[in-house]
């Protein structure tokens, strides 16, 4: 049986934040999607709606799908929900007569249509300008030479309402450029991972936020606990602010991080510290941040797979395994060399060797999983599984339900 597996891309504005995702869909056998576009598009509708869910897999955006004119002209699209779904046409599709009278059809029913990774020039404006009209995106393939007048070309699809998406995006460069052009959206390896946010500048207090975090994890004493908090005032006031909130319904009112600590649980609280660290330090405007869901991604994926190999496994493995994808987004956060971080803070050596990429044991393998998945890199997920003797869709699982958890992470931060 082969495996299938789903995987969504981001694709954000201006300001960094999710304005919706792609949507990739790839079985086992194969590095790159379906031969039969057709095929690869009805199977990946079919998959969100059936299988996995809209409100697991996409939360409150929409989803950009490829098809082909075969797809397009079939009449099954008029039932797939047009509040869920962007139809995203290959640049290869040719402008028949029946071509732009059912994009005329689906746009007077309401569907919003793209062009997919269209590599623009006036040979490509003049052959698209029919359906201009009934186009909402252009997503335009910074992965290839430009024409030099790429600027001009987009002020022209902005006088017809189009939003204009850079995509293949996979350094600073092309993205200054995309953004330089008039892009108003954002797609590629570049931002998944993701590095348009704004670095913040690493601190001494940063340091003492993660050294809390490794007394929080580690059985340090409370009173030690108690007096490192106290050194951070504003972690302590926001975090009061947060335990005296609506969501939280205590018989007193909280007033001291020793009754925090006894109320809420070490773990919990640790947990909350960093995703804390990540929202306030990454986004000003934004409670969710791309960064903030990609570490909450990231531990997810990392505990659950590694409770997927050993059930059994101990707490302070958890632990372990949770504390690796936080920090492993912090050179990112911070604009510092991860190492450097290290050296400032106790972290033990097992953590220290599987960030550095010194471990070979079951940690390093975990974290490099979690490496493969945001690639999408489908074959590293069979690998694994052979090497673990797990069942194909047990990770393929894990995937899913760190995807729905995530989902309602952000919705809960809305």
């Amino acid at each position: 049986m082969k495996s299938v597996y789903i995987g969504r891309q981001p694709i954000l504005d201006s300001s960094g934040k999710i304005s919706a995702y792609e949507i990739l869909y790839r079985d086992g056998s194969k590095e790159s999607n379906f031969s039969d576009n057709r095929f690869a598009s009805a199977s990946v509708i079919s998959s969100i709606l059936n299988k996995f869910g809209t409100n697991s897999l996409l939360g409150n955006h929409s989803a950009f799908i490829k098809i082909d004119a075969k797809f397009l002209l079939h009449d099954i699209i008029f039932d797939i929900p047009k509040e869920f779904f962007i139809f995203s046409i290959f640049e290869s599709i040719e402008l028949s007569e029946r071509v732009v009278e059912r994009v005329e059809q689906l746009h007077e029913k309401g569907y919003k249509l793209a062009l997919n990774d269209i590599s623009l020039d006036a040979t490509k404006m003049k052959k698209f300008a029919p359906i201009f009209k009934e186009l909402s995106y252009i997503k335009i393939n910074f992965n290839e030479e430009l024409d030099k007048d790429i600027e001009v070309m987009i002020r022209e699809l902005k006088t017809h309402s189009i939003q204009v998406i850079g995509s293949k995006i996979e350094t600073n460069e092309r993205y200054k450029v995309a953004e330089n052009v008039g892009c108003e959206m954002f797609q590629g390896y570049y931002f998944a991972k993701p590095n348009i946010i704004k670095n913040a500048k690493f601190e001494p207090s940063q340091a003492n936020v993660l050294r809390l975090y490794n007394l929080l994890i580690n059985d340090t004493n409370i009173d030690e606990i108690t007096r490192e908090f106290e050194k951070n005032y504003e972690i302590t006031v926001q975090l009061l602010r947060y335990m005296n909130s609506a969501m939280f319904h205590f018989k007193k009112r909280i007033s001291t991080i020793h009754h925090v600590l006894t109320l809420m649980g070490r773990q919990p609280l640790a947990k909350w510290l960093m995703l804390m660290i990540y929202s306030k330090s990454v986004s000003r405007d934004a409670k969710h941040s791309p960064l903030m869901l990609m570490v909450k991604s990231r531990t997810e994926l990392m505990e659950n797979i590694l409770i997927a190999v050993k059930p059994e496994v101990r707490s302070n493995m958890l632990g372990e395994a949770y504390f690796i994808g936080v920090l492993s987004l912090l050179d990112t956060l911070f604009g510092v060399e991860l190492e450097r971080i290290l050296n400032e803070i106790y972290v033990s050596q097992d953590v220290k060797d599987v960030l550095l990429g010194f471990n070979e044991g079951i940690l390093n393998d975990v974290f490099t999983l979690v490496m493969d998945i945001e690639e999408f890199d489908v074959l590293a997920l069979d690998k694994f599984s052979l090497k673990y003797k797990l069942e194909p869709t047990v990770i393929k699982k894990v995937i899913i339900k760190s995807i729905q958890n995530v989902n309602e992470f952000e919705k809960e931060m809305l």
